[in-house]
C-alpha cells in the first residue's frame, strides 16, 4: 500500500517521474497524516456521494477521498503530475483523472458524465494565488452539487467565513452567503505541508443553498453594488458606491436615505438585508 503522507515515499515517486514543484502553480503538498482523513470525512462524501477534487498534487487526499466514496473524479492542471498520480493510485479503481484547467472546463457537464445525476460534492486543496477565482466560479456556476469543501490560506478563511455587516467581512463574505452557508472546519499548519508555506492554511465548508438568503431581481446589480461597497474600505459607502457605479455622490444619498441606511456607514457595517435594500433602490431609479 502507497504511504503518502510519508515524505520520503513521496520525495521518491516524484523524483522518480522528474517532477519539481512549481512557485508559479502554487504547488504545497499536503503530508501531515491526520489532515486528509479528516478532510475527506467532513466534505460529505460516502458510499452514494461521488466527489470531484481539484489540485490532487501527488494525491494524498485523493487516497483518502477514494477510500469512502464511491466514485472520485480528480482534476489536475499540471501534466507532469499524471504519472504521479497514475502510481500513487494505482490500488484505487474508483478514481478518473482529468488533466485540464477548472477555470475552463465544463465542470457541470463534467457532473452529468461522471455522476449521472447522482449526489456530489467538490473536495480541494486551492493554491493561494486562485482560491477566490475558484470558489466563485464554482458557486456561480450554481452546480448540482451538495457542498465545496476547500483547504485555502487561514487568512483567506477567516474572510469566507465572516458574517456579512461584521469588522471580518469583505466583498467575498457577502458573495459567498449569497450562494451558500459557509463553515469553518480546522485550522492546518505550515508544517502540514511539502515545501512549507510562510502561512498556516485553514479547511472550509460552503454548504449550498436552494435558495439564496434574500432576494433581488437583478443579480448582477446586486454583486456589483457588493464589489464597488468594498473597493475602498477606508471611505464610507456612500463614497465607495459613488465612484464605484459612477453614480454621482447625491444620487447615492437619495439611494441610502430610501434604502434605510445611513449616510456615515461602511462596507464591513452592512448586512446582506442591507445590500439587497440597496440594490433594489437603484433597480428601481436606474
Amino acid at each position: 500500500m502507497n504511504n503518502l503522507t510519508d515524505i520520503s515515499y513521496v520525495k521518491n515517486v516524484l523524483s522518480k517521474h522528474g517532477f519539481t514543484f512549481s512557485k508559479a502553480l502554487g504547488q504545497n503538498f499536503l503530508i501531515n497524516p491526520r489532515v486528509c482523513p479528516r478532510m475527506a470525512e467532513e466534505c460529505g462524501c460516502g458510499d452514494n456521494v461521488g466527489v470531484i477534487e481539484i489540485g490532487p498534487g501527488a494525491g494524498v487526499l485523493t487516497n483518502e477521498l477514494a477510500r469512502i466514496s464511491y466514485k472520485v473524479v480528480a482534476i489536475e492542471l499540471d501534466k507532469r503530475l499524471i504519472p504521479v498520480l497514475e502510481e500513487t493510485l494505482s490500488e484505487h479503481k474508483n478514481v478518473k483523472i482529468i488533466n485540464g484547467d477548472v477555470m475552463k472546463l465544463d465542470i457541470a457537464k463534467i457532473i452529468r458524465e461522471e455522476f449521472g445525476g447522482g449526489e456530489v460534492v467538490i473536495c480541494a486543496n486551492l493554491p493561494y494565488y486562485i482560491t477566490s477565482p475558484i470558489i466563485m466560479k464554482l458557486l456561480e456556476e450554481r452546480l448540482p452539487i451538495n457542498s465545496l469543501t476547500v483547504m485555502v490560506q487561514k487568512e483567506a478563511a477567516d474572510r469566507i467565513c465572516a458574517v456579512p455587516g461584521t469588522r471580518e467581512s469583505g466583498a467575498i463574505s457577502a458573495a459567498v452567503n449569497y450562494y451558500s452557508k459557509p463553515e469553518f472546519l480546522f485550522k492546518v499548519s505550515k508544517g502540514s505541508f511539502l515545501p512549507a508555506p510562510k502561512v498556516d492554511s485553514a479547511v472550509i465548508k460552503l454548504n449550498i443553498l436552494k435558495n439564496p438568503p434574500v432576494s433581488v431581481k437583478d443579480e448582477k446589480m446586486f454583486f456589483k453594488v457588493v464589489k464597488a461597497a468594498f473597493s475602498q474600505r477606508r471611505k464610507t459607502l456612500s463614497n465607495s458606491l459613488s465612484s464605484g457605479l459612477s453614480i454621482s455622490k447625491s444620487d447615492i444619498s437619495g439611494i441610502l436615505e430610501q434604502a434605510g441606511i445611513k449616510q456615515t456607514a461602511r462596507a464591513e457595517e452592512m448586512t446582506m438585508e442591507d445590500f439587497a435594500a440597496i440594490t433594489e433602490t437603484i433597480t428601481l431609479l436606474h
